[in-house]
């Protein structure tokens, strides 16, 4: 005989058997109420009913006899449980129907239409399979005092943003992707504290966030809020994404004004498509500014934007947007080094025998780094600098390199400014950086001092001086006076190792000018025309002998003369030996 017992102190609210009962394995046997919470008191072998020692009603103290078994082998069929419905579960399952893009088939037709893709779409295509997770994706709008409830739930989803986290080629990763199918992309209230709790987790786990921005700004209508908020100048996400340390990358497609246009204005690197529009004002505000009337394909398009280098890396649709992502995520994953055949034999060949002739310093930058990594980025701006990230044997750096077809490879303001985000943004995210020195210095003259030279070329030394991470110098041709100090970090004991190829040539300023200045007397006192020009062509090419390479090497002005074909090896173990980089913490501006 079993005797089932009383577990705890509880009131017997229902009784289901009587003596002589047949009861199969797990048949509720009576039901307690503790807390009013009911508690299934079941069988947990089949058997027969000898005694019930219990009544409805009564209160039990815990250890009490409840019911007598006797363990047998029974004919009765094992109850089965009706399937009862679930009120709960069919709400959830409506409720998160409404998120799929599935629900909004008319508005995600108009997106592929106009060749663009959902927020969800892209969101799939960054993250790895399976590994989303998403935070607030049952907010609507803070509308709920004037606009029903069934259609909010169907109109603003998420209040208008995706958030989550997940892995991106297995490293972790946030994202927020501003969904333009709810109120044209607008910023409310929930769209703001959903930010805001990404961008903590984010910090938290020092993970790099992606956000696709498009849309306008704030959004005036979030009633909810309006007696408790006047003008919304006190929302934090702007200062929390732009305090935030780890990498930012910005994606744009379509219209991305106001609000979305300063998230995507702060991050570090500025992806964005041919078919997008960016400006701090849309449309409205430039009309409610007494400025006329403008269609929104007027403000900022992508043509301009990457001109004047507010897009980092311009690409033909999202799905390139997002690789281009992807690859720049990818960069601290080891991977397995490669090289291009023949491409060691060909960096000898890359400078022109005649050192008068200009060349395309790509060249050498294809060849020196591994096949198809370079990702080149404000290719449109600041020209006379090259900036990208590549792999050299497998190791992530970045790469800055003069480029001689624009301006002989003197830098100009642009380019100073390019130049210094740059090695700004390797600090940050911990990346060596190679520099191929090929320039006269920095460019002169009246019209160039227009542009704030001063203040913007001295910017490469600021961050040359503030540069944290291993840098490896080349000198391919010319390494004249200040901008060639600037290409290696501010001088040439900056490098962790500063070499020259055989072309290269060193000197305060370019020959030519070195020898009109310094000899401007010798010269003029020369009367003979054809005299006085085999007297300067004799000067330029003594100072030529001086400041060639194996002569500035033999004086220690900087640490080798090597071979071009080594040049990838030579770049690798110097930095095998200048430790491992470390992520540095320093601001990353606008420009």
């Amino acid at each position: 005989m079993k005797i089932i017992k009383a577990e705890s102190a509880a009131i017997v609210s229902e009784i289901r058997v009587v003596e002589g009962d047949e009861v199969t394995a797990g048949s509720i046997l009576l039901v307690t109420e503790l807390m009013k919470m009911q508690h299934d008191i079941r069988a947990d072998e089949s058997g027969v009913i000898k005694a019930v020692h219990v009544y409805q009603g009564d209160e039990l103290r815990g250890g009490e006899a409840l019911v007598s078994l006797e363990p047998a082998d029974v004919s009765a069929t094992p109850i089965q449980q009706p399937n009862e419905e679930r009120p709960d579960f069919t709400e959830y399952e409506a409720r998160i129907s409404l998120l799929a893009d599935s629900s909004r088939p008319d508005a995600v037709a108009k997106r592929h239409k106009n060749g663009a893709r959902t927020a969800r779409e892209n969101i799939e295509d960054l993250f790895d399979t399976g590994s989303f997770t998403e935070y607030g994706a049952l907010a609507i709008a803070a509308q709920r005092t004037k606009r029903p409830l069934p259609e909010l739930q169907a109109r603003t989803q998420g209040d208008g943003i995706i958030c989550g986290t997940g892995t991106v080629g297995g490293r972790p990763v946030a994202a927020m992707a501003v969904d333009y199918m709810v109120l044209a992309g607008t910023q409310g209230y929930n769209h703001h504290r959903k930010m805001d709790r990404l961008i903590e987790i984010a910090g938290r786990d020092n993970l790099p966030i992606v956000v696709f921005a498009e849309g306008g700004g704030g959004r005036p209508n979030d009633y909810d809020v309006a007696t408790v908020m006047a003008a919304w100048l006190n929302v934090s996400s702007f200062r929390h994404f732009a305090a935030h340390k780890g990498p930012k990358i910005g994606i744009v497609s379509g219209y991305c004004f106001a609000g979305n246009a300063a998230l995507f204005g702060v991050c570090n690197v500025r992806i964005a498509t041919q078919n997008s529009w960016i400006g701090m004002g849309g449309p409205a505000m430039i009309e409610g500014g007494g400025l006329g009337s403008v269609g929104p394909r007027e403000i900022g398009p992508s043509e301009i934007q990457t001109r004047n280098g507010v897009i980092d890396l311009l690409t033909k649709n999202e799905a390139e947007a997002v690789t281009a992502a992807k690859t720049l995520l990818g960069l601290s994953a080891p991977i397995q080094p490669t090289q291009k055949e023949g491409a060691a034999e060909a960096l000898r060949s890359v400078v022109p025998t005649d050192r008068t002739r200009a060349y395309d310093m790509r060249e050498a930058v294809s060849a020196i780094v591994d096949p198809d990594s370079f990702l080149e980025v404000r290719r449109a701006f600041g020209k006379g600098l090259i900036c990208g990230f590549a792999r050299i044997n497998g190791r992530a750096t970045g790469l800055m390199a003069n480029n001689p077809l624009h301006l002989g490879g003197a830098i100009d303001a642009a380019a100073g400014d390019k130049g210094a985000r740059f090695l700004q943004l390797c600090d940050n995210w911990g990346l060596p950086v190679v520099t191929l020195c090929d320039t006269p210095g920095f460019m002169v003259g009246p019209k160039i001092e227009e542009t704030g030279q001063v203040a913007h070329i001295s910017r490469l030394f600021l961050a040359g001086a503030h540069f944290g991470q291993p840098l490896v110098t080349i000198i391919l041709r010319k390494a004249y006076g200040l901008g060639a100090m600037a290409m290696a970090g501010g001088d040439f004991d900056r490098p962790h190792y500063c070499c020259a190829w055989p072309t290269g040539e060193v000197g305060a300023m370019g020959l030519a000018g070195a020898v009109k200045l310094g000899h401007r007397d010798h010269l003029a006192a020369i009367s003979d025309p054809t005299q006085r020009e085999a007297e300067y062509q004799r000067l330029v090419a003594e100072l030529y002998e001086r400041g060639k390479a194996l002569n500035a090497a033999s004086l220690l002005e900087f640490d080798a003369v090597i071979d071009p074909a080594n040049t990838r090896e030579e770049i690798t173990r110097a930095l095998a030996t200048a430790g491992p980089s470390v992520p540095g913490t320093r601001y990353i501006d606008a420009w």
